[in-house]
């Protein structure tokens, strides 16, 4: 069988539709009770009308009734104008008098009864026991208590009737003039609400399609509003996302270039000097130093192998502190100890200043790997000068100085010295001491991992200060 093809029904119709059938259900129950209320009112109305004049003709002719036949005429002219008929009967339903015109009495026996119990019979149309269609009471007349008779009252009820024509008649114009406007403010309504959600879906095309700028106005007013700001945060969460992902892809494509080009050095010499070695074409005097030369870059690959695994464990948090209390006088001389030999081939001298009651709160491996790479640093780009590596106690804090009087790096450049193979300006000319490798990149994530700070401050030929400051 073959499935049967959906219906698709535009939005904005959907909702006019449902406002107009709201509308118009509305305005056919209110239409029917407003109708039905004016007819009641109408002949409430004329009954209430032909009950006070019944009253007031016995009134009058009980406290005249040697004038009866005066009174009742006088009364017939007065309302056969009105096009009112009355009739006074006695109490064995007998006619006392008939008004000129006026209708002979026909009650049945439960109307009857009623009369004679004295109570008024109030009916507000009739078409059957008269020659036309009328509103008609019967009050009873009562003397003393004793029932002696009464007096109907009649009216047509064209008169009524075409009251009631008339003021549906307007009712009919007034519910058209009042769909017309229902129709129009229907449609405005609509159109606006789908659009709003227009707004929404085609703001989520273009997201679809990959532009993570798009921003559609939102507010608190109502559900399409908060759609709309949950719209614009999500938006706002993929863009950045996205802008991350490229950042990454870019730092990726950034850091395989810098390795490439760290271990292209190395691994040449050492294919160089190995060809040279194989084919005999080094002296013998010179083959020490070649296979010297191939081990420090052996070396120099390994360094730089163990430093890229060292910084991603970092930074994937994949590296756990055992931080104990460390007296920083002997972490400093053992720094100064370790790079002793390294200073000295610059012609360097390390001085270490620092109180022995200074203390600090460290892993012990992670603070020296910290305090190697910083002077190493220092050393690699000072010759014939100073270094000095400092300690004291601060507020809530121990404060590690380690300050050189080198070649200092330009304030533009400070803050790039923590990227990865950042190579400052000076190594694209010839000063051979411009790049800083790993080494102060896993520096800064390791002060970071034991939640301290570490600063640069620095002159372009007057040194460089690093302050490092880790709290208690």
């Amino acid at each position: 069988m073959s499935r049967l093809r959906q219906i698709r029904i535009n939005y904005i119709f959907q909702q006019f539709i449902s406002h107009i059938s709201i509308i118009i259900v509305a305005f056919l129950v209110l239409s029917l009770l407003f109708a039905h209320y004016v007819g009641n009112l109408v002949y409430e109305n004329k009954a209430d009308e032909l009950i006070s004049y019944g009253k007031v003709i016995i009134s009058d002719i009980d406290r005249n009734p040697h004038l009866t036949d005066q009174i009742i005429n006088q009364y017939n002219n007065v309302l056969r104008s009105r096009k009112i008929s009355f009739s006074m009967f006695d109490q064995e339903a007998n006619l006392y008098t008939v008004g000129r015109g006026g209708p002979a009495i026909e009650l049945n026996p439960a109307e009857w009864e009623k009369i004679k119990n004295g109570k008024t019979i109030i009916v507000q149309s009739d078409y059957k026991r008269f020659d036309q269609g009328v509103t008609f009471v019967v009050l009873p007349y009562v003397d003393h208590g004793n029932f002696i008779g009464g007096i109907l009252l009649t009216s047509p009820i064209s008169g009524s009737s075409d009251m009631i024509r008339q003021v549906n008649q307007f009712l009919i114009y007034t519910i058209l003039i009042a769909l017309g406007v229902s129709f129009f403010l229907s449609w405005l309504l609509s159109k606006i609400h789908v659009n709003r959600i227009k707004r929404l879906r085609e703001a989520t095309s273009l997201v679809s399609a990959g532009d993570y700028h798009v921003h559609v106005p939102s507010s608190n007013f109502d559900e399409i509003g908060e759609l709309a700001n949950d719209f614009n945060h999500m938006v706002k969460k993929l863009n950045y996302s996205m802008e991350e992902i490229e950042s990454l892809e870019n730092r990726r494509r950034q850091f395989m270039a810098d390795v490439s080009h760290e271990m292209r050095t190395p691994l040449t010499t050492i294919s160089g000097v190995i060809e040279g070695l194989k084919n005999d074409m080094i002296p013998e005097e010179d083959k020490e130093r070649g296979i010297n030369l191939v081990s420090q870059e052996a070396k120099r690959l390994i360094r730089l192998v163990n430093e890229n695994l060292d910084y991603e464990k970092i930074r994937s948090n994949q590296i756990q502190l055992y931080r104990e209390d460390i007296q920083l006088l002997e972490v400093l001389e053992i720094i100064q100890e370790q790079l002793a030999a390294q200073a000295e081939e610059k012609n360097v001298q390390i001085y270490v200043e620092a109180a022995e009651d200074v203390m600090v709160n460290a892993d012990y491996d992670r603070l020296v790997q910290i305090l190697i790479n910083i002077t190493k640093n220092s050393i690699q780009f000072t010759s014939d000068g100073t270094i000095w590596i400092r300690g004291r106690s601060g507020k809530n804090e121990t404060i590690i100085e380690v300050e050189d009087t080198g070649i200092g790096i330009d304030p533009s450049e400070v803050e790039n010295i923590w990227r990865r193979f950042y190579k400052a300006e000076i190594s694209r000319t010839s000063n051979p001491y411009g790049a800083f490798g790993l080494g102060l990149s896993i520096v800064k994530q390791l002060v970071l991992l034991h939640n301290g700070e570490i600063d640069v401050q620095s002159e372009k030929g007057k040194g460089t200060k690093f302050t490092i400051r880790l709290k208690h």
